[in-house]
C-alpha cells in the first residue's frame, strides 16, 4: 500500500510521477528518499538552488516550482524497489490532484511509470499525456547526469519560477 501522500496545491501546474516508492522512500514517507537516487539534485540543479534535505524542504521546493509530485501506484505487489517487479498494480487517484491543480503537463520518472500510466487509465482519468523522463534511480546508474539534466529540463518549462 502506497502510504505517501500526494505533494500539490492549487497552483501546481506540473504532476511528476514515479511508479510506486521504495523502501526507504516508504521509510522516510517522502518520494525519491533513496540516498543515491538523482531526483533531488537534479531538480535542485536545474532550480539553481540547494540540495532540499528535510521532507519539509522538498515540500516547500515542489510547491514553490508549481510541481505537483505522487506515484501513479497505489497498491501493489513489488520485491523491494524493482520496477520489473511489480504485479497487481492498482492506479493513485490521480484526480485528487488535477481537480485542484492547474495541472498542465505530466512527467514520468521512468519507463514503467510511463508505461503504467497508460495502461492504467491514469492518461484519460488526466486528460493529458505523459512525457517519459529517464530514471533518476540508482538502478540507472549508465544513464549520466548531463542526459538527466537535459530531460528533466522540461520539467520547468512549465513550472513557476522562483
Amino acid at each position: 500500500m502506497h502510504s505517501i501522500p500526494p505533494t500539490f496545491d492549487e497552483h501546481s501546474r506540473v504532476l511528476v510521477l514515479g511508479s510506486f516508492p521504495s523502501p526507504k522512500s516508504r521509510e522516510g514517507q517522502f518520494n525519491y528518499g533513496h540516498p543515491q537516487n538523482r531526483f533531488w539534485r537534479v531538480l535542485a540543479q536545474l532550480a539553481g538552488e540547494e540540495l532540499p534535505a528535510t521532507n519539509d524542504e522538498k515540500r516547500s521546493f515542489c510547491l514553490r516550482h508549481g510541481i505537483a509530485l505522487w506515484d501513479v501506484i497505489a497498491e501493489c505487489d513489488i520485491e523491494g524497489a524493482s520496477d520489473t517487479s511489480i504485479r497487481n498494480a492498482r492506479p493513485n487517484k490521480l484526480s485528487l490532484i488535477t481537480k485542484h491543480a492547474p495541472v498542465e503537463a505530466v512527467f514520468c520518472t521512468g519507463a514503467k511509470a510511463h508505461e503504467l500510466y497508460r495502461r492504467l487509465g491514469c492518461e484519460q482519468e488526466c486528460g493529458l499525456p505523459a512525457t517519459r523522463l529517464p530514471s533518476t534511480s540508482p538502478a540507472n546508474a549508465a544513464c549520466s547526469m548531463d542526459r538527466l539534466l537535459t530531460a528533466y529540463a522540461a520539467i520547468f518549462e512549465h513550472a513557476i519560477a522562483s
